[in-house]
């Protein structure tokens, strides 16, 4: 990583990001970190750069900005409306009043994030969530290891000469946070959380906002207001296995993992009452449940659809546990769910955090 506070007369995506910027913070010279290797040339770091300006109000923080997730030079991408992936992350980190220099984790975060997207091309958008699977930070201890995705609430959408360029602002959460999000919808809590979170600034020292019981109230009206905006999660343990028995039917079980159980258990009750479906995507299988007058199990090539009632919904919800072992349902007899333990593991392959 560099400093570089170069300009390119050719590159109108760039200006356009930087002329927004310096509306918001006229006379301010940004602290510029660009590559020095290009990514297109076999560099490490997707983004062309990340750009950090200091503000005092309403709390002091750095206000970080990506380049490179739209188009900043020539417009390469078939979609004449759209810049590259469509948005730019922005980042506001909570600082003592007298720091000067904003911190180099922050600047290797925001590129994480590019290369999750650049290897995935799955994009962010307003009510997003991910999580980081470990605190963001290893700075300092922090309880945040989770991200809200929200438009910057300072920066609207912009049209280039490269097509529109949404600002996102990614929104540090603590793990009870995240699974408030899922439970109910990432962009509504958000909106609960602004009054105690200006501009939404991620506090690194902070605790979980749900420990405020007026917030925690709030929260929880919402969510059994709305049920959860949630429709699918990803796992890295799901099969379905056809087991067949002497003298008794066959049975399919579904082997998940501790972390994925206890999400299913809190999401059925939010989604199929509802009437909304929820889908689990694993490896090699998919697993979906969808609301049904009578239930019913398909079997089809590498994935497994579930036709349940609301009650039945409930039920499986509360037969299963996320912790090590054996379950089944009364009103699915013909399936039965085995738990794993999941294990969380660091960048090095040691586990960190066990589940179930």
């Amino acid at each position: 990583m560099n400093i570089d506070n170069s300009d390119d007369d050719q590159s109108p995506g760039w200006d356009a990001i930087t002329h927004c910027l310096e509306r918001i913070y006229p006379g301010q010279e940004p602290k510029h970190y660009g590559t020095l290797l290009s990514y297109g040339l076999g560099g490490p770091d997707p983004l062309d750069g990340v750009s950090a300006w200091r503000r005092v109000e309403p709390v002091p923080h750095w206000h970080f900005v990506t380049y490179g997730f739209s188009e900043l030079y020539a417009k390469e991408s078939e979609d004449p409306a759209i810049s590259g992936y469509g948005f730019e992350l922005t980042f506001r980190l909570a600082i003592d009043a007298d720091e000067t220099e904003p911190p180099s984790w922050a600047i290797n975060f925001l590129q994480n994030i590019a290369r999750y997207v650049f290897k995935t091309g799955n994009v962010f958008e307003d009510g997003h969530w991910m999580t980081a699977n470990g605190p963001i930070s290893l700075a300092r201890p922090t309880l945040i290891c989770s991200m809200g995705f929200v438009c910057d609430p300072e920066l609207p959408a912009i049209d280039t000469e490269n097509g529109r360029v949404t600002f996102l602002q990614v929104v540090g959460l603590t793990a009870d946070e995240e699974l408030a999000a899922k439970r109910w919808q990432t962009r509504k809590l958000l909106d609960v959380f602004l009054p105690h979170m200006p501009l939404w600034v991620t506090d690194l020292e902070r605790q979980s906002l749900l420990d405020n019981p007026a917030v925690l109230a709030q929260v929880e009206q919402g969510t059994n207001a709305d049920g959860s905006s949630s429709g699918y999660f990803y796992t890295d343990v799901l099969a379905v296995v056809v087991k067949k028995r002497l003298l008794l039917k066959a049975v399919t079980e579904i082997t998940i993992g501790a972390r994925q159980a206890g999400e299913l258990i809190r999401l059925l009750p939010l989604r199929l009452p509802f009437e909304r479906p929820l889908l689990m995507i694993g490896p090699d299988w998919r697993l979906e449940f969808l609301p049904a007058e009578q239930d019913g199990v398909v079997l089809g090539d590498q994935a497994l659809t579930l036709h349940i009632t609301a009650a039945t919904a409930l039920s499986l919800a509360a037969s299963l546990e996320a912790k090590e072992g054996v379950y089944k349902s009364a009103p699915l007899q013909a399936l039965q769910w085995r738990v794993e333990k999941t294990l969380i593991k660091d960048p090095q392959g040691n586990v960190v955090e066990v589940f179930g």
